[in-house]
């Protein structure tokens, strides 16, 4: 059986390769070419490695390559400083042997997280590894609606992302971007446990069901800890910019806090504290969806 990490680690490098064209890295194109990237035999080259060996490493065949491999590849790849950390990081996890067994269990969220959420004045949730939804604040669900409206499978921030039903609300201009933000974190964490039963099910699914998904996953993009604006569409107040940034919590790997921030006294603070007023005295208009979905 092909070593999992093995075979995300093949996957990556081809992915990187495929994104490289000759005169990236000062080769000639050459006549007609099959690949849009480069070669294996170019990039192994390039590497100092035979192509046989390379091949081997993209097949996810039983090859443990050195960190000085390791070196000559993110230098050949031009890979940035997390792109080189994902890189030895699925690489030296190839080497060890596949564990007899992984706890899957729940992940919890500490009483103490708890109340800093309740105590938080701006919208924030607690978003586990595999970006399921595990808890919120109240600011949360006047911005977003309420996630306990939902299955509990279906609480997950990339299932809500690639969600059909809401893709008249979903169609900012930054959702390309937060999609490719939330999909990056959950490669991050498929790196630290290529065989966990939830991303399995949340990757099968959309690759399944959403050619957008298949497309953006393919690109192995990977990320940590991310940000960025968002602008929701709320006929209540208009729009409302905000700033969103995510912060790991205790844990290994542990939780992140996804907060939602405004400018202190700008139009769109006030927009946010309107609405989170208008909906705790339940004078909101009745006719737009309780669960939102534009997350």
């Amino acid at each position: 059986m092909t070593h999992p990490y093995a075979r995300e680690l093949g996957d990556f490098l081809r992915a990187r390769r495929g994104r490289l064209h000759p005169r990236d890295v000062g080769l000639e194109p050459g006549g007609r070419r099959r690949v849009t990237g480069l070669r294996r035999e170019e990039l192994a080259l390039l590497a100092g490695l035979s192509t046989d060996y390379y091949q081997r490493m993209e097949q996810g065949r039983e090859v443990r390559p050195s960190d000085a491999v390791l070196d000559g590849l993110a230098a050949a790849l031009g890979l940035d400083d997390e792109e080189r950390r994902h890189l030895f990081t699925l690489a030296r996890a190839a080497r060890r042997p596949v564990p007899a067994r992984v706890d899957h269990g729940p992940e919890l969220v500490p009483e103490s997280t708890r109340r800093l959420l309740r105590v938080m004045d701006t919208p924030a949730v607690v978003l586990g590894r595999h970006l399921d939804l595990l808890a919120w604040n109240g600011w949360a669900v006047a911005l977003l609606g309420d996630p306990a409206d939902l299955p509990p499978d279906r609480l997950n921030m990339l299932l809500l992302m690639f969600d059909e039903a809401a893709a008249p609300l979903r169609r900012c201009a930054s959702w390309e971007q937060q999609a490719m933000d939330y999909i990056g974190m959950m490669r991050a964490a498929v790196a630290t446990d290529p065989t966990h039963p939830r991303a399995t099910a949340v990757v099968g699914e959309l690759s399944i069901r959403s050619a957008e998904f298949r497309r953006l996953w393919s690109r192995h993009d990977v990320r940590g800890s991310v940000s960025g604006t968002k602008t929701f569409q709320v006929p209540e107040v208009g729009d409302i910019v905000l700033d969103w940034d995510t912060y790991p919590l205790p844990g290994n790997p542990g939780p992140v806090m996804l907060v939602f921030t405004a400018e202190p006294g700008s139009a769109d603070a006030d927009a946010l504290r309107l609405l989170a007023s208008l909906r705790a005295t339940g004078r909101s208009d009745e006719s737009y969806p309780t669960h939102r979905r534009d997350i």
